[in-house]
């Protein structure tokens, strides 16, 4: 597979895009275009071969003379910059050079370019950002997470089977569990919008387990968490600050209590493995489903092992075509959806 990056997007680019890069094709046969301003990525990526001893011929740099900013109106950027770095990727996916597009930037922008390039699969309403989470048994998948903050029921029952068939297909998940964000498991606690879903969903032939409550995502109750991207957002974020707070308190309490210093050795191997599954550089990034290319958009704060991981989901993403799966089974309901 061949990766289009955004080598400019992110809080710590384009460095940590170029490592990442660097990273994913000394472990893998995928090759990655790196985009951006040439002049900038030719010296950083001799720098990272030589650190990580690679050969950087799986990696080509494509130049791109503009920068879409993390602080930037998504909307007026995407129109006015017309030659990004973001538009690069996306054009190089659009002319078949390249399989997907990657981006740790702007990610209103990202979302734009997609959607502005790529075009909706026949039938989608609203492309969603589908964000992976810990579970205890393992991931699940939550859409949306931002992109769409007021939903229509039609909107969340797309995100369920655009959800379920990425689930199956990219996180290996069997016929898929899915399961609507509520304020109880009864079907009587909801909202309109809840009730309304889970009338349409219960119509198909997807797993739907009915209501869950926030507690039940990290006991892995469903493995596709639906809800509006304003619920799945605040999901998203206060997720990861309860991850990084425990981790806190544990390196706390172990620091001012000398009888738990003998068993730091012990403590150290439960924290990697903890912080290994709740790391969100574990999964690289979010797919934006509902697009008729490859896109996935990783978090502003992205290191390079997070760069390197989205590179490598995304190539899985791409060899699954899940894109063609998306079309053929939301054709399937499309009359239930119009109804």
């Amino acid at each position: 597979m061949i990766i289009a990056l955004d080598a400019m997007g992110g809080d710590k680019a384009p460095d940590i895009n170029i490592e990442g890069a660097v990273l994913a094709t000394k472990y893998t046969e995928h090759e990655v275009l790196l985009v951006g301003k040439q002049e900038v990525l030719y010296p950083l990526l001799d720098k990272y071969a030589k650190i990580h001893n690679v050969l950087s011929s799986k990696i080509k740099i494509i130049n791109a003379t503009e920068v879409i900013e993390m602080h930037e109106s998504p909307a007026s950027a995407v129109r006015q910059k017309k030659d990004s770095s973001m538009a690069v990727c996306a054009k190089l996916v659009v002319d078949k050079q390249a399989d997907a597009f990657v981006s740790m930037g702007n990610s209103g922008a990202a979302m734009a370019t997609a959607i502005m390039y790529f075009k909706r699969i026949p039938g989608v309403l609203r492309p969603a950002i589908s964000t992976p989470f810990p579970t205890i048994s393992g991931m699940c998948t939550i859409l949306d997470v931002g992109a769409n903050v007021d939903c229509k029921p039609e909107h969340l029952v797309q995100f369920a089977i655009m959800g379920s068939i990425y689930a199956e297909k990219v996180l290996g998940h069997p016929k898929p569990k899915i399961g609507i964000i509520s304020i109880g498991e009864e079907d009587t606690k909801g909202n309109e919008l809840t009730f309304a879903v889970s009338d349409m969903l219960k119509k198909t032939s997807l797993n739907f387990i009915g209501n869950i409550e926030g507690g039940d995502i990290v006991k892995g109750k469903a493995h596709v968490v639906i809800c509006d991207g304003f619920i799945g957002n605040v999901i998203l974020k206060f997720g990861e600050g309860v991850a990084d707070m425990v981790i806190k308190l544990v390196k706390d309490s172990v620091k001012s209590n000398p009888l738990f210093w003998g068993m730091i050795p012990f403590l150290k191997l439960a924290m990697y493995s903890m912080k290994k599954r709740v790391d969100y550089t574990e999964q690289g990034g979010a797919p934006l489903l509902g697009v008729n290319e490859v896109c996935l958009i990783g978090h502003g704060k992205s290191n390079a092992k997070a760069v390197k991981n989205a590179i490598i989901v995304s190539a899985k993403y791409a060899s699954k075509h899940v894109n063609d799966e998306i079309a053929q089974e939301l054709a399937k309901y499309e009359g239930l959806i119009k109804s």
